[in-house]
């Protein structure tokens, strides 16, 4: 996939994050800025490079970690208190600005690229699109909205992560006071294991 390289320029945006927040499973609670390959909406689909996501809140995160479509059609929303206990988050801030392609407007229109590349369920166009920037640009990651809650996400490329960011110690997400106010946001209540 070739891309426009002065649109590309143009959508570049300089943004310093700030007490932005990553839902992880608390397996990985020792290395809160670890990145992966995975199958993630903006990952390398040739393993090339990984990376890591932070939402601007705790309802978002939450939103896209552990809810995301998985209650589609139903009336009752209800997450087991033992799977929250494997989730914690941590608040991620950047020393300085990181150079992000902005996908949040009409980015993807500009680019010639379908909108499902960051609003769809599926995430092949995304993975695509990511390869391509990473590749063609020197961009440190991608800001785009949320397609659960229309707040901003960022995926931080790995080249991003030397010395660029910090992050706070994970704390389990049910011991934070904002969890259960996040998911009453997202119409989700948390009940005692059986």
């Amino acid at each position: 996939m070739r891309l426009d390289p002065d649109i590309l320029a143009d959508l570049a945006v300089r943004i310093t994050p700030q007490a932005y927040v990553r839902v992880t499973p608390m397996a990985h609670a020792a290395t809160p800025l670890g990145a992966g390959f995975g199958l993630t909406r903006f990952a390398s689909p040739t393993k090339a490079y990984k990376v890591i996501y932070i939402a601007q809140d705790l309802t978002t995160s939450v939103a896209e970690t552990l809810v995301r479509d998985r209650f589609q059609g139903r009336a009752r929303r209800k997450i087991l208190d033992v799977e929250a206990s494997h989730w914690g988050a941590t608040e991620v801030s950047a020393s300085g600005p990181l150079t992000l392609i902005d996908l949040r407007t009409t980015g993807l229109v500009r680019l010639g690229v379908s909108t499902e590349a960051a609003r769809g369920k599926a995430h092949g166009q995304g993975r695509k699109l990511s390869q391509a920037i990473y590749d063609q640009t020197d961009a440190q990651g991608l800001v785009y909205s949320s397609r659960l809650t229309g707040r901003t996400c960022i995926c931080i490329y790995e080249r991003a992560l030397p010395g660029g960011l910090v992050a706070t110690p994970v704390i389990e997400l049910a011991r934070l006071a904002g969890f259960v106010d996040a998911l009453q946001e997202l119409n989700v209540t948390v009940i005692a294991t059986p």
